[in-house]
Protein backbone atom coordinates (compact mmCIF):
# COMPACT_ATOMS: atom_id res chain seq x y z
CA UNK A 1 0.00 0.00 0.00
CA UNK A 2 1.49 3.54 -0.82
CA UNK A 3 1.03 6.05 1.88
CA UNK A 4 -0.61 8.85 1.03
CA UNK A 5 1.95 11.56 2.44
CA UNK A 6 3.67 10.64 -0.64
CA UNK A 7 1.52 11.98 -3.16
CA UNK A 8 3.04 15.56 -2.09
CA UNK A 9 6.06 14.63 -3.60
CA UNK A 10 4.35 13.93 -7.91
CA UNK A 11 5.62 16.24 -10.27
CA UNK A 12 2.76 14.73 -12.39
CA UNK A 13 -1.29 15.76 -11.84
CA UNK A 14 -4.84 13.50 -12.24
CA UNK A 15 -7.90 14.89 -14.26
CA UNK A 16 -11.22 13.20 -14.06
CA UNK A 17 -13.77 13.16 -16.53
CA UNK A 18 -17.60 11.47 -15.24
CA UNK A 19 -20.50 11.77 -16.64
CA UNK A 20 -23.64 10.02 -17.60
CA UNK A 21 -24.15 7.65 -20.47
CA UNK A 22 -24.42 9.70 -23.41
CA UNK A 23 -23.47 12.54 -22.85
CA UNK A 24 -20.00 12.64 -25.22
CA UNK A 25 -17.36 11.86 -22.94
CA UNK A 26 -15.96 9.62 -24.64
CA UNK A 27 -15.57 12.05 -27.24
CA UNK A 28 -14.30 14.78 -25.20
CA UNK A 29 -11.51 12.48 -23.73
CA UNK A 30 -10.28 11.44 -26.80
CA UNK A 31 -10.22 15.43 -27.90
CA UNK A 32 -8.32 16.27 -24.62
CA UNK A 33 -5.56 13.29 -25.44
CA UNK A 34 -5.41 14.47 -29.01
CA UNK A 35 -4.67 18.22 -28.03
CA UNK A 36 -3.08 18.95 -24.57
CA UNK A 37 0.73 17.88 -24.32
CA UNK A 38 1.87 15.64 -21.78
CA UNK A 39 -1.66 13.81 -20.60
CA UNK A 40 -2.26 10.84 -21.46
CA UNK A 41 -4.84 7.90 -19.93
CA UNK A 42 -4.58 6.39 -17.15
CA UNK A 43 -4.14 2.59 -17.54
CA UNK A 44 -6.71 -0.18 -15.36
CA UNK A 45 -6.16 -2.89 -13.89
CA UNK A 46 -8.65 -5.59 -14.74
CA UNK A 47 -9.53 -9.19 -14.49
CA UNK A 48 -10.64 -10.28 -18.01
CA UNK A 49 -8.71 -12.31 -20.69
CA UNK A 50 -6.16 -10.29 -22.81
CA UNK A 51 -7.37 -9.74 -26.22
CA UNK A 52 -5.51 -9.94 -29.77
CA UNK A 53 -3.36 -7.28 -30.18
CA UNK A 54 -3.30 -6.32 -26.13
CA UNK A 55 -0.25 -5.74 -24.35
CA UNK A 56 -0.13 -6.00 -20.91
CA UNK A 57 0.15 -2.28 -19.02
CA UNK A 58 -0.79 -0.74 -22.62
CA UNK A 59 -4.02 -1.25 -22.80
CA UNK A 60 -4.71 -2.57 -19.03
CA UNK A 61 -2.59 -4.63 -16.06
CA UNK A 62 -4.35 -7.91 -16.83
CA UNK A 63 -4.30 -9.72 -13.50
CA UNK A 64 -5.78 -13.06 -12.44
CA UNK A 65 -8.84 -12.67 -10.30
CA UNK A 66 -7.10 -14.15 -6.85
CA UNK A 67 -4.38 -11.53 -7.55
CA UNK A 68 -7.07 -8.82 -7.84
CA UNK A 69 -8.78 -9.74 -4.63
CA UNK A 70 -5.47 -9.73 -2.70
CA UNK A 71 -5.15 -5.99 -3.62
CA UNK A 72 -8.47 -5.46 -2.82
CA UNK A 73 -7.73 -6.36 0.47
CA UNK A 74 -4.37 -4.85 0.76
CA UNK A 75 -6.14 -1.48 -0.30
CA UNK A 76 -3.99 -1.39 -3.61
CA UNK A 77 -6.57 0.57 -5.63
CA UNK A 78 -7.63 4.05 -5.60
CA UNK A 79 -10.94 2.70 -6.51
CA UNK A 80 -12.57 -1.04 -8.55
CA UNK A 81 -15.87 -1.65 -9.45
CA UNK A 82 -16.90 -5.39 -11.14
CA UNK A 83 -18.86 -5.30 -14.62
CA UNK A 84 -19.70 -8.03 -16.65
CA UNK A 85 -18.11 -10.55 -14.10
CA UNK A 86 -14.58 -9.12 -14.53
CA UNK A 87 -12.84 -6.63 -12.28
CA UNK A 88 -11.44 -2.92 -13.14
CA UNK A 89 -9.45 -0.57 -11.45
CA UNK A 90 -6.75 1.78 -10.31
CA UNK A 91 -4.09 0.89 -8.86
CA UNK A 92 -2.37 3.32 -6.15
CA UNK A 93 1.14 1.92 -7.32
CA UNK A 94 1.10 2.64 -11.12
CA UNK A 95 -0.33 5.81 -10.88
CA UNK A 96 2.08 7.41 -7.88
CA UNK A 97 4.97 5.87 -10.49
CA UNK A 98 3.37 7.89 -13.61
CA UNK A 99 3.02 11.14 -11.10
CA UNK A 100 6.03 10.76 -9.38
CA UNK A 101 7.73 10.56 -13.15
CA UNK A 102 5.72 13.81 -14.22
CA UNK A 103 3.02 12.74 -16.76
CA UNK A 104 -0.19 14.19 -16.33
CA UNK A 105 -3.32 11.01 -16.18
CA UNK A 106 -6.35 11.54 -17.30
CA UNK A 107 -8.84 9.03 -15.81
CA UNK A 108 -12.62 8.41 -16.81
CA UNK A 109 -14.09 7.64 -13.91
CA UNK A 110 -17.94 6.77 -12.04
CA UNK A 111 -19.24 9.26 -9.42
CA UNK A 112 -17.70 7.40 -6.23
CA UNK A 113 -13.94 7.00 -7.84
CA UNK A 114 -13.89 9.96 -8.69
CA UNK A 115 -14.69 11.03 -5.42
CA UNK A 116 -11.88 8.91 -3.76
CA UNK A 117 -9.60 10.31 -5.76
CA UNK A 118 -10.35 13.64 -4.11
CA UNK A 119 -9.99 12.00 -1.12
CA UNK A 120 -6.32 10.64 -2.45
CA UNK A 121 -4.87 13.03 -4.20
CA UNK A 122 -6.73 16.50 -2.94
CA UNK A 123 -5.39 19.27 -4.88
CA UNK A 124 -3.69 17.36 -7.36
CA UNK A 125 -6.86 16.22 -9.18
CA UNK A 126 -8.89 18.11 -11.05
CA UNK A 127 -12.04 16.55 -10.98
CA UNK A 128 -15.16 17.53 -14.12
CA UNK A 129 -18.41 16.75 -13.91
CA UNK A 130 -20.20 16.89 -18.04
CA UNK A 131 -23.77 17.06 -17.77
CA UNK A 132 -26.33 16.50 -20.52
CA UNK A 133 -28.57 19.52 -20.48
CA UNK A 134 -31.67 18.09 -18.98
CA UNK A 135 -32.87 14.30 -18.59
CA UNK A 136 -35.84 14.63 -21.62
CA UNK A 137 -32.84 15.46 -24.23
CA UNK A 138 -30.18 12.92 -23.14
CA UNK A 139 -33.28 10.71 -23.12
CA UNK A 140 -33.56 11.68 -26.68
CA UNK A 141 -29.85 11.18 -27.31
CA UNK A 142 -30.09 7.89 -26.13
CA UNK A 143 -32.84 6.94 -28.80
CA UNK A 144 -31.35 8.27 -31.36
CA UNK A 145 -27.82 6.58 -30.48
CA UNK A 146 -29.76 3.30 -31.37
CA UNK A 147 -27.65 0.77 -29.24
CA UNK A 148 -29.86 0.21 -26.18
CA UNK A 149 -33.49 -1.51 -25.18
CA UNK A 150 -36.51 0.51 -23.71
CA UNK A 151 -35.60 -0.99 -20.69
CA UNK A 152 -31.78 -0.35 -20.88
CA UNK A 153 -32.42 3.24 -21.89
CA UNK A 154 -35.10 3.52 -18.30
CA UNK A 155 -31.93 1.83 -16.77
CA UNK A 156 -29.35 4.64 -17.91
CA UNK A 157 -31.70 7.64 -17.42
CA UNK A 158 -32.16 6.08 -13.27
CA UNK A 159 -28.15 6.20 -13.52
CA UNK A 160 -27.89 9.29 -15.01
CA UNK A 161 -30.06 11.14 -12.12
CA UNK A 162 -28.44 9.06 -9.66
CA UNK A 163 -25.14 10.30 -11.09
CA UNK A 164 -25.67 14.04 -11.06
CA UNK A 165 -26.54 14.21 -7.41
CA UNK A 166 -23.22 13.77 -7.04
CA UNK A 167 -21.76 17.01 -9.61
CA UNK A 168 -21.80 19.53 -6.64
CA UNK A 169 -19.01 17.69 -5.26
CA UNK A 170 -16.73 18.16 -8.06
CA UNK A 171 -14.54 20.90 -8.63
CA UNK A 172 -16.27 22.05 -12.25
CA UNK A 173 -19.40 21.37 -14.06
CA UNK A 174 -19.41 21.35 -17.67
CA UNK A 175 -22.80 21.11 -19.10
CA UNK A 176 -23.09 19.51 -22.91
CA UNK A 177 -25.05 21.25 -24.86
CA UNK A 178 -22.80 22.11 -27.99
CA UNK A 179 -19.77 19.21 -28.38
CA UNK A 180 -17.27 21.91 -29.74
CA UNK A 181 -17.81 24.60 -26.92
CA UNK A 182 -17.87 21.54 -24.17
CA UNK A 183 -14.40 20.83 -25.89
CA UNK A 184 -13.00 24.57 -25.94
CA UNK A 185 -14.47 24.78 -22.18
CA UNK A 186 -13.23 21.43 -20.40
CA UNK A 187 -9.56 21.95 -22.81
CA UNK A 188 -9.47 25.55 -20.90
CA UNK A 189 -10.30 23.99 -17.58
CA UNK A 190 -7.35 21.50 -17.82
CA UNK A 191 -4.49 23.89 -19.17
CA UNK A 192 -5.72 26.60 -16.31
CA UNK A 193 -4.85 23.56 -13.85
CA UNK A 194 -2.02 22.21 -15.56
CA UNK A 195 -0.12 26.12 -16.04
CA UNK A 196 -0.06 25.24 -19.57
CA UNK A 197 -0.15 28.18 -22.04
CA UNK A 198 -3.34 27.95 -24.58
Amino acid sequence: MIATSEKHAAKGKLIVLSAPSGTGKSTIANAMLEEIPNLRFSTSATTRNIREGEIDGREYYFLSEVDFKEKIEASSFIEYESFFGNYYGTLKEKTNEALYSGDNLLMDLDVKGALNVKKIYKNASLLIFIKPPSLEILKERLLKRATDSEQQIAHRLKRAEYEMSFADQYDEIVINDDITVAISTIKSLIYQFLNLNA
